[in-house]
């Protein structure tokens, strides 16, 4: 474990009965780093967040947490992680201000709780009930009780699932300020495009494996793939063309129709979503994780 690393993983396990869910995951995550974790339902994301957080036990493997193992996490240790479950669970009769108060109490050394509401855009909200909260409301009382405690590490599964655009945008104007803190963030989510404005690195995880790690854009040798070029011929035919060099190819195209516009030109690389797609498709066929 270096001193730089919020998490270290090696060899991670954990079966249900005949299932493997979890079989064989290696991770690194830096300290201040977004990390995102990608994969299909049932594919051991969530059973990895629980290790991580100290909820469940694992059947092997080495596990380091702000450098310290979550199966014999204390009290000290638990206040520095702080979680975001998908469904979260706050009294319905207290307004906010009373919710972030109470679960302040929990913690050694919490933040303010004025401040945390202030962070999470619920100033307005402060007096309310949690119940006459909207959806996307309710979601950031989730990450203000997440964040309560001053956690050196947030786990968030799947924060913005149910949003509407709108919402899920401001939410990540939320999770960039906690990053801006030097919060270590772990996220896994089912949205790609989320994947790619919030993390620094990210890793797809398929039956149990890790089968790519890596940058958004370079994750699978994403940026190292070939281009496609599309454009219309002036009889109105629409020609394809993969190329390694696609500036060239474009070159060519504009000097054959006399410097002018090549109609209805588009330069295309693979996105995250084929790069992902690909790789759960590789491993269709090889067992379902739970």
């Amino acid at each position: 474990m270096t001193q730089n690393a919020a998490v270290r993983v090696r060899g991670l396990r954990k079966r249900y009965g005949g299932v493997a869910a979890v079989d064989g995951v290696d991770l690194d995550i830096a300290r201040g780093e977004v990390f995102g974790i990608l994969g299909p339902n049932g594919a051991g994301k969530s059973t990895t967040v629980e290790i991580l957080q100290g909820y469940r036990t694992r059947d092997g493997g080495e596990v380091a947490v702000l450098g310290e193992d979550p199966a014999a996490g204390g009290r000290e240790w638990q206040a520095k992680v702080g979680i975001v479950w998908q469904d979260g669970g706050a009294a319905q009769e207290l307004t906010v201000a009373e919710t972030v108060r109470h679960f302040a109490r929990y913690y050694p050394r919490p933040r303010d709780a004025e401040e945390v509401i202030a962070l999470v855009g619920l100033e307005e909200k402060a007096g309310s009930r949690t119940k006459a909260l909207s959806g996307g409301q309710r979601r950031r009382l989730d990450v203000a009780l997440g964040v309560i405690g001053g956690p050196e590490l947030l786990l968030l599964d799947e924060p913005t699932t149910g949003f509407d655009p709108v919402a899920r945008r401001q939410f990540w104007e939320l999770i960039r300020s906690l990053a801006e803190e030097g919060t270590t963030i772990i996220l896994t989510t089912h949205y790609l495009e989320e994947a790619e404005a919030l993390t620094d690195r990210l890793a797809v995880i398929s039956a149990g494996r890790v089968v790519a790690e890596g940058a958004a854009d370079t994750l699978a040798g994403r940026a190292r793939a070939r281009a496609t070029v599309r454009w219309t011929e002036p009889d109105g035919t629409r020609r394809t063309e993969e190329t390694d060099t696609p500036t060239r190819t474009v070159a060519e195209l504009a000097a054959r129709f006399g410097g002018g516009e090549v109609p209805e030109l588009r330069v295309t690389r693979p996105t995250l979503e084929d790069v992902y797609l690909r790789l759960i498709g590789e491993r269709d066929g090889q067992g379902v994780a739970s």
